[in-house]
């Protein structure tokens, strides 16, 4: 199997859905060109479980998304034949506890080592995120579509 080039973080899902939301434009046209493109890129599987709830959460939106439209959005953006849902496989345990002792993360922190794991496990090269966090994982580049486009 082929390594994953590009994986996308959660915040930028949300961004990309929600037209209020600062960057919506700028996070919307990074994963249009990504669907659109010709490299292979994907979204940790347990991004997608956190967008649905991010995007459907009354406390966090006057008018949340609703479970239909949010699915659809993620069905869409998988619907591109160079994405995939980047899961985790039978070795992830190693892969995971291996990355959270080299960060030496705890606490909250584990969420993004869980993402940087599955990363890892796909043999991905870059992350598109908008969280400053990964940036304790020195084999895995970050980059932020909404401060400068890298794809372009």
């Amino acid at each position: 199997m082929e390594a994953v080039l590009i994986a996308v973080d959660t915040n930028l899902l949300v961004y990309a859905h929600r037209p209020e939301c600062p960057g919506h434009s700028q996070a919307k046209t990074c994963l249009t060109d990504l669907a659109e493109g010709a490299g292979r890129w994907g979204i940790p599987q347990h991004c997608l479980i956190e967008f649905v709830g991010v995007v459907t959460n009354p406390r966090i939106w006057a008018a949340p998304s609703s479970n239909e439209a949010c699915l659809d959005q993620v069905d869409a953006w998988l619907e591109s034949p160079t994405a995939e849902v980047l899961e985790e496989g039978p070795g992830f345990w190693s892969t995971f506890s291996g990355v959270v002792k080299q960060a030496g993360v705890r606490g909250g922190a584990v969420h993004d080592a869980r993402i940087a794991a599955c990363c890892r496990e796909h043999g991905v090269r870059e992350l598109l995120t908008c969280d400053r966090d990964f940036s304790r994982y020195p084999w895995l580049k970050v980059r932020n579509p909404l401060v400068a486009d890298p794809l372009r």
